[in-house]
C-alpha cells in the first residue's frame, strides 16, 4: 500500500511539473505574443505621429497659402487700380502727343518768320558788334534745317537770342574799333547808350562823332560841346567812373514834335 501511494505521489509530482512546465511554455508564448503586439502598437503610434505631424505640417502650409492668397488678392486690387490709374495717364499722353504733333506744325513756321524779323531788325539797327549778333543769326537759320534738334530747342534759342537783343537796349558799353569819319579811319573809343545813341571819340579825345542811322555813318559832333561828356560815358560804361549825367546827340523819332 505505502509503494502505491509513492508511485501515486511521483505520478502526480511529475504530472504537475510536466503541466508546469506546459504552463510556462504557454506563458512564455503569451508574453512573447504580448511584446509583439505592443511592438506593432508602437510602430503603429509611431506611424500615426508621423501622420499626424504631416497632416499638423500641411494644416499649418495650407493655412499659411491661405494668408498668401488673402495677401495677392489685396496685392492685385491695389495693381488692378494702378494699372486703370496708368492706362488713363498713357491715354492723356497720347493726346497730348497728338496735340505736341499739331503745335509743332504750327510752331516751325512761327519760328521761321521770327527769325527773319530777326535777321531784319539786326540790319536796321545802330551797328554795334555786327560780327556777334550776325554770327547769332546765322546759327539760328542753321538750325532751323536740322531735323535732330527739336522744335521746342529751336524756339528756346531764339529767344535767348531775343532776350539777348533785349538786354541791348537796357544797358550801355564801349569798345574799340576803327571807323570812317569825313572820309578819313580812325581808332576810337565807342559808346554806345541802350539804342538811344552810339558816339565815338577818338583815342585822343581829340575828335568825336555820332552814328547818324538815316544815313548810316559817323557824322563829326562838335566836340567842344560833347568831348568830355562822351570821355566820361566811356569811363562809366567800362566801371571807371560812377553812373552821372552825360551830354549826347539824340535824334528825335520820326514824326516827333
Amino acid at each position: 500500500m505505502g509503494t502505491k501511494i509513492n508511485k501515486f505521489r511521483k505520478y502526480l509530482a511529475l504530472t504537475l511539473a510536466i503541466s508546469a512546465t506546459a504552463s510556462f511554455a504557454q506563458l512564455d508564448g503569451i508574453v512573447k505574443t504580448g511584446d509583439a503586439k505592443v511592438k506593432d502598437a508602437q510602430k503603429s503610434q509611431a506611424k500615426v505621429d508621423k501622420i499626424v505631424d504631416s497632416s499638423q505640417a500641411r494644416l499649418t502650409e495650407y493655412r499659411s497659402l491661405l494668408k498668401q492668397v488673402d495677401g495677392l488678392k489685396v496685392y492685385n486690387n491695389q495693381l488692378s487700380t494702378q494699372i486703370q490709374s496708368q492706362m488713363a495717364l498713357i491715354e492723356k499722353f497720347e493726346n497730348s502727343t497728338a496735340q505736341v504733333a499739331l503745335i509743332e506744325r504750327q510752331m516751325l513756321p512761327l519760328i521761321i518768320k521770327m527769325v527773319e524779323s530777326l535777321g531784319q531788325f539786326v540790319e536796321l539797327d545802330l551797328p554795334f558788334h555786327e560780327q556777334e549778333r550776325a554770327e547769332r543769326i546765322l546759327f539760328l537759320e542753321e538750325n532751323i534745317e536740322k531735323s535732330e534738334v527739336d522744335i521746342s530747342e529751336k524756339f528756346r534759342q531764339v529767344l535767348e537770342v531775343y532776350q539777348i537783343e533785349n538786354e541791348y537796349g537796357r544797358k550801355m558799353d564801349s569798345y574799340s574799333k576803327i571807323i570812317t569819319i569825313n572820309g578819313q579811319e580812325h581808332d576810337v573809343n565807342i559808346l554806345r547808350v541802350g539804342r538811344i545813341a552810339m558816339v565815338a571819340q577818338t583815342k585822343d579825345t581829340k575828335l568825336s562823332a555820332v552814328f547818324d542811322k538815316a544815313t548810316k555813318s559817323w557824322v563829326e559832333l562838335d566836340n567842344g560841346t560833347y568831348r568830355n561828356s562822351i570821355k566820361n560815358g566811356i569811363k562809366m560804361a567800362n566801371k571807371q567812373a560812377s553812373i552821372g549825367v552825360m551830354t549826347l546827340p539824340i535824334t528825335a523819332p520820326k514824326g516827333a514834335k
